[in-house]
C-alpha cells in the first residue's frame, strides 16, 4: 500500500540548491563543485544497512558521520568513511537530501564516465534504499521519475541519455544498483512524465 508520499510534486529550488518537498538534513560530507562546473550527469545508486535491512535510521547516520561501528559488525567495516548523496529514496517513497545540488556530494569515489574521471565533480547523486538483486518498490518507481524530471527541467545539461548507474562509473568495484533496478521502467516512467507535461502546454 502506498504511504502516500509518492503522490507528491517535485520541485528544485535553483537558488537554494534544494528539491521542494523532500526532508533536508545537511552532510558534513560535501565541499564546493570546481569553479564553472557545469552539472551534467545523474548517477543511481543503491543502499541498505545493514546489507539487506530496510527502514532503518543508519543511512542517513551514516551520511551525517553518526553510524556507530559498534552497532553492527558491517558497521565496523565503514568506520571512518565519509560518504553522502545529494538524495536517498527509501522504499515507501520518502524522499531525504543531505546535499544541495550546486555543492559536490561525496558519492561516487574513483570513477569516470564518457572520458572524465572525477564524476562527483559533474554530477547528481541518487541512493535508492535496496540492493541489488532484491526487487526495488512500486513506490520508487513512481517517485524516482518525478524527482528525475524535476532534475532534468532544473539542470538543462542532463539528459535522459547522461543517467548511469554507479556501476558504470566504476566497474569492477561497484554493482549498485543492480539487476534487480528496472531501467526500462524508469525510462517508462520518465516518458510518461514528458508526455503529461506536453500535454499540459
Amino acid at each position: 500500500m502506498s504511504s502516500g508520499k509518492t503522490t507528491q510534486a517535485h520541485r528544485v529550488d535553483t537558488a537554494t540548491g534544494l528539491m521542494a518537498d523532500a526532508r533536508f538534513c545537511e552532510s558534513p560530507n560535501a565541499d564546493d563543485r570546481p569553479d564553472a562546473t557545469t552539472v551534467d550527469t545523474l548517477i543511481l545508486h543503491s543502499i541498505s544497512l545493514p546489507p539487506g535491512d530496510y527502514g532503518g535510521p543508519e543511512i542517513e547516520d551514516l551520511f551525517m558521520n553518526r553510524l556507530n561501528p559498534d552497532d553492527h559488525p558491517y558497521f565496523a567495516t565503514l568506520s571512518g568513511l565519509e560518504v553522502s548523496a545529494h538524495l536517498l529514496l527509501r522504499r515507501d517513497g520518502e524522499l531525504l537530501q543531505f546535499v544541495p545540488f550546486h555543492r559536490r556530494a561525496w558519492h561516487a569515489g574513483l570513477s569516470h564516465f564518457r572520458g572524465r574521471t572525477r564524476c562527483n565533480d559533474f554530477s547528481i547523486g541518487i541512493e535508492i534504499e535496496g540492493s541489488d538483486d532484491e526487487a526495488y518498490t512500486d513506490e520508487q518507481y513512481v517517485v524516482l521519475p518525478r524527482l528525475v524530471t524535476a532534475l532534468l527541467q532544473a539542470y538543462p545539461a542532463l539528459t535522459p541519455r547522461r543517467i548511469a548507474a554507479h556501476s558504470d562509473i566504476s566497474p569492477g568495484r561497484k554493482t549498485d544498483p543492480g539487476p534487480a533496478f528496472d531501467w526500462l521502467r524508469l525510462y517508462d516512467g520518465l516518458r510518461t512524465a514528458a508526455e503529461s507535461k506536453k500535454a499540459c502546454t
